[in-house]
Formats: structure tokens, C-alpha cells, sequence
């Protein structure tokens, strides 16, 4: 049997999990649902650099891509340099992959520029940031918000090149590039490099203007209105009424050349000229240089004069006057009486494939055509500015050519023409007129006049002497042919007499001739005190002014 008495039942304590503590790890299950979900739609956080937060304000300002909000600026603070202004901008998850290394920012605001009036809705709503997505691979997440808007999409297909010159402020963001009058591109940034000193314009060629790009491409500066008065006359040029306002670059092949290669990369580095003038001659980079001697004034000759064979330009004054030294130094500055003009002969403006000649072959050309007669001379362009050019020509009375030097360049022999020859023919013609006795030459008509009346009166008195003669007795016995005789050499005496025709066509013409002499004097004088006068006219009196009454 068992003792009852002895068993015990152990006794142990069971824990249970009450029900009540599930609620509050629901709760917080819930809450970690809902912070993750608030942080996984909060977006990406970025910074913003702009130079004003003008039209900017937290929780109001809007990060939009086409038109589509992506973002909000959250809050706006100076930097650490206080130089700019730094937005933190919240993006949404959807738009994170827009935040490449080449994505752009820019503010949009009401604006009038060279694409219109942009930005009115702005008006009402507020200005908002604008993105445009980038298409590299790398991430970024802190951006330069940019002054303007790009002048290209980044989706917009054509090139990017760049345009240095030695001088900035030549052009202006959203300028218009131009081929042969028609838009092709804008000016989409402008910079100066510090270390080469020079300004440099990035342009953007539309597709598929980008092909007329060619690495021999010459480029210059558009203006609305361009007036040139030169030897040549006057050059107007008006362009359309968007260079009016703001002006532009222009570019094209050089003029006789064949197209170069086509730029395939971006960022090709071309020069740019200030005018299309300077971009055509820049072409002319081989040349011979002479130096031609004056002895004239050159008065009106200035630097960059063309240089011309019978109206055909083949080059230009580089330095007029080069220097007053002149080539024996024994003779004074103003003594030996010629002036020095440096000039160059482009080697393309007289050969046409340029470079298969070379200059050699100009030099050769020149020296045989020089022995030939080949001479310069100064002719007058402009009459209204008395700008003058040099001419060259052949002389078949040149003197013989001979070598020489001047400050180690050749002497271009020269030879007067033009206005200046015919002022020394003036000049010689004065001097002779000066030279001849006038006064003694009226002296002497006058007195050949008073001598040639008195012998009228003398012959007048022989045939009235005869009349008589013939009237006697005695010379009525002579024969028939001595009276008809003394009867025409009476008549012919009567024919000379103060009454008579003879005498009175006599006396006119001698009048006439001193009134002509007469009349010579003033102009003797005249070109005396002005040589040009046959060729410019006397100076005028000024026109009178009225006194002034009491």
C-alpha cells in the first residue's frame, strides 16, 4: 500500500504574456511604419548657391521640371564668407535620379530678353527654381544655381565651341549667331582666363547648322549699323533688327578658300575678330614688307591704307610715316626732303593657291617687275576726307631701278602722280607765267598801237598828196597807165585811213589782245598764291554779316 500521507505535489510558478502589452507593441510597430514611410517620401536633401535670394522664401519657393513640382526650399541662409546664399532644397525620391553632375538650376522670373518676354506666370504664382535633369552617371547633390536661363536644352541636339578674344565685353549671354544673316545659335556663357588674359564666349550651334562649322571657319563681331568712310567711299551695312539691339557674332568660310575639315568634338577654339574685315585679312599671313621714300606730303596716307596695282588691293600701309631718321645720317630730319612709308605685299592677294608659290616667288616677281618700270605713287581715295592709298604702276620713263636699303627693309621705288604731278605742272606753269615781262609786253602794244595810228595818219596824208599830184596839169599828159597806177596807190592809201575798215578791224584786235592780257593778270596772281586753284576753285569770301542796327 501507499502511504497518501507521504506524497506532496510540487508546486511551480507559470508565466504567461498578458494580452494588454500587445497594444503598445502595435503602437510602436505603427510608429516605426510610419517614420520610415515620412523619411522614405521626404526626398533627397540638396544645396543650393545663388548669388541674391531675391523672390525666394521658405516653404513657398518651388523646385519644378517642366512644370512639375520636384521639390520645396526648406530653408535659406548666407554662407560661411557671406559671398552667397545657400537654399537647402528638399527633392522628391521620384526626382532623385535628376541629380546628375550636369544637371543646371536657374531661377524663373519675369524677363525680357533676346528669345522674348518669358516668366509672366510668375507674376502671380511667384518666382520658382527650375530644373533641368543631367544625363551623366555621377551623382551630385550641391549645385550653382545659374543667372540666366541656358540659351540650349540639354536634350537639344547641336555644338558647343569657343570663341577667345584679347579683350572682353564683346558679347552678351542669349546673343544670336549668325551665318550669312540667319540665327544658327546663341552666345551661351562668357569668362576670362586669367592665366592667358583673355576673354573667352562659348557658342552653341544648332543642329544641323553645326555642319557649316569648319576648322577654317573665320568669325567677327555683328553690329546693327556699320559705317565705314574710307579711300573706297562710304561702306553702310544695316543688320536685322535683333543685332540692332544687342548685336551678335557672324561667322563663314574665308573668301576664295575651299572648306576646311568638319569639327566633330565640341569645345574647338576659334578667334574672334572685331570686325569682318579684320577676319578676312587675317588670311594674309605671308607677306614681303618695303619701305617706299616720299618725297611729298603724305598728309591723309594713314595706317592700314590699301596698297593697289591699277584698282586691284594687294596689301597695306603697316606704319605711315615709319620714322623721320632718314638714310644718310650726315643729313638733318627735314633736309633730305623724302618720308618713309612701311607697306606690305601679300603673297595671297597677288597669287591665287598661295601657298604652292611662296614667297620667294613674289620676291622674284617683284624684283623683275620693278626693272620693268613697276613704281608707287600717292593717289587721292576720298575727296570729301583726303584720305589717300598707294598706287602702283608701270612708267615707261622711270628711272633705271636700283637696290637699296632703309632701316633693313627694301626701297619700293616711287614716282610722283595724280594730284601731286599736276600741282608741279601748276606750279612750273606759274613760274613761267611770273617770268615773263607782262608790264614791259603792255608797254610795247601800247606803243606799237600809237606808232601803227601815226603811220595810218601819214599814209592818209600820201594819198591825199597824190590826189593833188594827180589833179595837175602835168600829170594829165601822162600815159594811161602811170594815172591808173598813182589812182590805186591812192586808193590803196585811202583804204588804211582812220575812216576805213582796215584801220577800224586793226584797232579792235589790238584792243582785244590787251583786254586779254589784262584778264591774265588776276589769274597769274591766283595760282601765284594757290597753285590748286584750277583744281579745288578759289577760297570764297565769307558770306557778310549784318550790322548790327542802333
Amino acid at each position: 500500500m501507499i502511504n497518501n500521507e507521504n506524497i506532496r505535489a510540487k508546486e511551480s510558478k507559470v508565466r504567461q504574456l498578458s494580452p494588454v502589452w500587445l497594444i503598445p507593441i502595435i503602437a510602436a510597430m505603427i510608429g516605426c511604419w510610419m517614420l520610415y514611410s515620412y523619411f522614405s517620401q521626404l526626398g533627397t536633401e540638396i544645396q543650393l548657391h545663388l548669388k541674391t535670394a531675391e523672390g525666394i522664401e521658405v516653404g513657398k519657393t518651388f523646385l519644378k521640371s517642366r512644370n512639375v513640382n520636384v521639390g520645396v526650399i526648406e530653408s535659406i541662409k548666407l554662407s560661411d564668407d557671406y559671398s552667397a546664399i545657400v537654399a537647402t532644397a528638399r527633392i522628391s525620391n521620384d526626382a532623385k535620379r535628376m541629380l546628375k553632375q550636369d544637371a543646371r538650376f536657374w531661377v524663373v522670373k519675369p524677363r525680357i530678353g533676346m528669345e522674348g518676354v518669358s516668366g509672366l506666370d510668375t507674376l502671380l504664382s511667384g518666382a520658382y527654381i527650375e530644373l533641368e535633369p543631367g544625363k551623366s552617371s555621377t551623382p551630385q547633390y550641391e549645385f550653382t544655381v545659374l543667372d540666366n536661363p541656358p540659351v540650349a536644352s540639354a536634350d537639344e541636339e547641336g555644338m558647343r565651341i569657343t570663341l577667345t578674344s584679347p579683350q572682353a565685353g564683346k558679347l552678351s549671354v542669349g546673343d544670336p549667331v549668325l551665318y550669312e544673316g540667319f540665327r544658327v545659335g546663341r552666345v551661351e556663357t562668357l569668362g576670362f582666363n586669367t592665366e592667358r588674359r583673355e576673354a573667352f564666349y562659348q557658342l552653341f550651334i544648332n543642329k544641323p547648322y553645326d555642319e557649316l562649322v569648319r576648322d577654317n571657319s573665320q568669325f567677327w563681331l555683328t553690329s546693327g549699323i556699320n559705317m565705314q568712310l574710307s579711300a573706297k567711299g562710304l561702306n553702310l551695312q544695316v543688320g536685322s533688327l535683333e543685332t540692332l539691339l544687342s548685336g551678335g557674332v557672324s561667322f563663314r568660310l574665308p573668301e576664295g578658300r575651299l572648306a576646311g575639315a568638319k569639327i566633330t568634338e565640341d569645345g574647338h577654339d576659334f578667334r574672334l575678330y572685331d570686325s569682318q574685315e579684320l577676319a578676312s585679312q587675317s588670311v594674309y599671313d605671308k607677306y614681303l614688307e618695303f619701305v617706299m621714300l616720299f618725297d611729298e606730303s603724305i598728309r591723309g596716307l594713314h595706317d592700314g591704307a590699301t596698297v593697289e596695282f591699277r584698282g586691284i588691293t594687294i596689301g597695306e600701309v603697316v606704319k605711315s610715316p615709319l620714322t623721320l631718321q632718314q638714310l644718310d645720317p650726315h643729313f638733318g630730319r627735314f633736309s633730305h626732303g623724302t618720308i618713309p612709308v612701311l607697306v606690305k605685299i601679300e603673297l595671297a592677294r597677288v597669287f591665287e593657291h598661295a601657298e604652292q608659290v611662296g614667297l620667294d616667288n613674289l620676291r622674284a616677281e617683284i624684283e623683275r617687275e620693278l626693272h620693268s618700270g613697276l613704281r608707287a605713287s600717292l593717289k587721292t581715295g576720298n575727296l570729301l576726307t583726303g584720305a589717300l592709298f598707294i598706287d602702283l604702276d608701270l612708267y615707261a620713263d622711270a628711272k633705271p631701278y636700283q637696290t637699296a636699303d632703309f632701316m633693313g627693309y627694301p626701297v619700293f621705288p616711287t614716282q610722283r602722280a595724280g594730284v601731286a604731278e599736276i600741282q608741279k605742272q601748276v606750279g612750273q606753269l606759274i613760274s613761267k607765267l611770273n617770268n615773263l615781262p607782262l608790264e614791259k609786253t603792255f608797254s610795247e602794244v601800247n606803243t606799237t598801237l600809237q606808232n601803227t595810228a601815226s603811220a595810218l595818219v601819214q599814209w592818209d596824208k600820201v594819198g591825199a598828196s597824190l590826189d593833188q599830184v594827180l589833179q595837175q596839169q602835168e600829170m594829165m599828159s601822162l600815159p594811161a597807165e602811170i594815172q591808173q597806177t598813182l589812182k590805186a596807190v591812192s586808193l590803196t592809201a585811202k583804204g588804211y585811213g582812220p575812216e576805213s575798215s582796215v584801220y577800224a578791224e586793226l584797232q579792235t584786235s589790238l584792243q582785244q589782245l590787251q583786254t586779254l592780257m589784262k584778264e591774265l593778270a588776276p589769274l597769274s596772281r591766283q595760282l601765284n598764291q594757290k597753285p590748286n586753284a584750277l583744281i579745288l576753285g578759289a577760297d570764297l569770301p565769307a558770306d557778310p554779316i549784318p550790322v548790327k542796327g542802333n
